[in-house]
């Protein structure tokens, strides 16, 4: 069969040339944008003779292999009267990194656990864009006023600008309890202005300093702040399960009165006086157990804890530190862990390099490298994840070590935090705790060392130095 009657039959079980509007050529597949989906053969289409694999969506995607799939896109393209256009590299990097990504998620099963993983997610990433600028504000603040200290600046002359910096980040960190309230709520399906007042209640707004409350069961004045992240989460979760029952008991004339006011009475007296305290001792032994493991440990936990973060990124088990991460900033003014697990995507940034050089007769593999890297080096490692390593096997696991190698050297150094959690890579440079951004800097670089010397020697099998292409050897998609 010719390239010509392929692509004949192919367009008469796409529903002939007038329901074709676009056929696309990438690497090893041809992708067809249609009119009307229902008119779509597609077991006809995986039975044809040299199609390899179908990927139903908005664009079906027919994998044909490299070569073939740029002259059936053409035969097709011509013979329909249909656009064509290649695919550029920014559309194939972002659909083998969706395509893989969804692949692992669906291979996961779902439990109690993931869905407790995934509405700390929907609590926290919302907030990430302002954890970043607040963060970064924060840190030119905080630059600032280290060369007024060491004299290279005025007082006088930055003293305003820098109160100016220091109140845009308050905005976000001193009511922060208050914003995640907001969000649990939402998740949790418990009223947002209702969990914004359980968020707000940390702060003990109104408690006369001089005059602490005690705790009605142990006895100890009340502490702002106590029990912090941890807490409100706790408190607007059974927020969410009091307020619905009140809704079911109430009568729906005295509801907007009576249901938030009984609500917050039971889980305000809850919060202040049982979770509070409670959620305090756990945040704070969690706190002093990570620090201890960091600083006891040292570069045995930074190594180990390097080389594990990129497997819970991939299982999304990673989204559980982010409570973990800002207890620590509201407690200690900065969370040690991050700088360590941040090595994790610099493992992988020296893995891709590696597979970028050696594998540099590798059209379609250097192509993913050159997309992901840019964005690898700024801390967004899913790209390099789920359209690079992952697929290729043994780089996912030499990145992983190359992540623990810049681990181990955070942990030798010792004490490096950061003050806000989002960025990662060289983007978190900025927001290291007090200015000790040198020893960071040298943990990214050992990380992209360790990745590229694992890579290189012990990471890439040899068919793909001899052209293999990743969709051939991946087991995510093909019949």
């Amino acid at each position: 069969m010719t390239n010509d009657d392929l692509a004949r039959l192919l367009i008469e079980d796409f529903g002939g040339s007038e329901n074709l509007t676009e056929v696309i050529n990438c690497m090893t597949r041809v992708r067809v944008r249609v009119k009307n989906h229902d008119l779509i053969k597609y077991e006809s289409i995986k039975s044809r003779e040299g199609v390899l694999g179908l990927v139903e969506g908005e664009q079906v995607q027919v994998i044909m292999g490299p070569g073939k799939s740029e002259k059936i896109a053409h035969a097709m393209a011509k013979l329909s009267n249909s656009t064509f256009r290649e695919e550029s590299q920014e559309e194939s990097l972002q659909r083998r990194t969706q395509e893989n990504k969804e692949a692992v998620k669906a291979k996961q099963k779902q439990s109690a656990f993931k869905s407790f993983t995934s509405n700390i997610a929907s609590i926290f990433v919302p907030l990430i864009p302002a954890f970043v600028g607040a963060g970064l504000i924060g840190g030119i603040a905080s630059v600032l006023q280290n060369m007024v200290t060491a004299g290279s600046l005025n007082q006088e002359s930055v003293g305003a600008l820098i109160q100016v910096l220091n109140i845009m980040k308050n905005g976000l960190y001193a009511y922060l309890n208050i914003f995640i309230g907001i969000n649990a709520a939402k998740v949790f399906g418990a009223n947002q202005g209702l969990g914004g007042v359980v968020g707000g209640m940390v702060y003990l707004t109104g408690m006369n300093p001089d005059m602490p409350i005690n705790n009605i069961f142990l006895g100890t004045p009340l502490a702002a702040g106590q029990g912090g992240v941890i807490g409100v989460l706790l408190s607007v979760w059974i927020l969410s399960k009091v307020e619905a029952f009140f809704h079911k008991v109430v009568p729906d004339s005295l509801d907007i009165i009576g249901v938030p006011t009984i609500s917050l009475i039971i889980v305000g007296l809850l919060h202040m006086f049982i979770i509070m305290p409670v959620a305090g001792l756990i945040s704070n032994g969690l706190i002093g157990f990570i620090n201890g493991v960091i600083n006891i440990g040292g570069p045995i936990s930074g190594f180990i804890l390097g080389a594990v973060f990129l497997p819970m990124v991939m299982l999304g088990l990673h989204q559980i530190l982010t409570p973990i991460h800002v207890a620590m900033i509201e407690s200690q003014g900065a969370t040690f862990l991050l700088p360590i697990l941040a090595m994790a995507g610099a493992g992988q940034v020296g893995a891709a390099i590696a597979i970028l050089i050696k594998c540099k007769n590798n059209k379609q593999i250097t192509t993913i490298a050159k997309g992901g890297l840019p964005v690898g080096i700024l801390g967004i490692g899913e790209p390099l994840i789920y359209a690079l390593t992952l697929p290729m096997g043994k780089a996912f696991i030499t990145a992983c070590i190359g992540g623990g190698v810049g681990g181990a050297v955070i942990g030798l150094i010792g004490s490096i935090g950061a003050t806000a959690i989002g960025p990662s890579g060289i983007a978190l440079i900025p927001l290291i705790y007090q200015n000790r951004w040198m020893g960071y800097l040298m943990g990214l670089i050992a990380a992209y060392l360790g990745g590229f010397l694992a890579t290189y020697f012990f990471g890439i099998d040899d068919k793909y130095l001899e052209g293999a292409s990743l969709d051939n050897s991946s087991k995510f998609e093909f019949k």
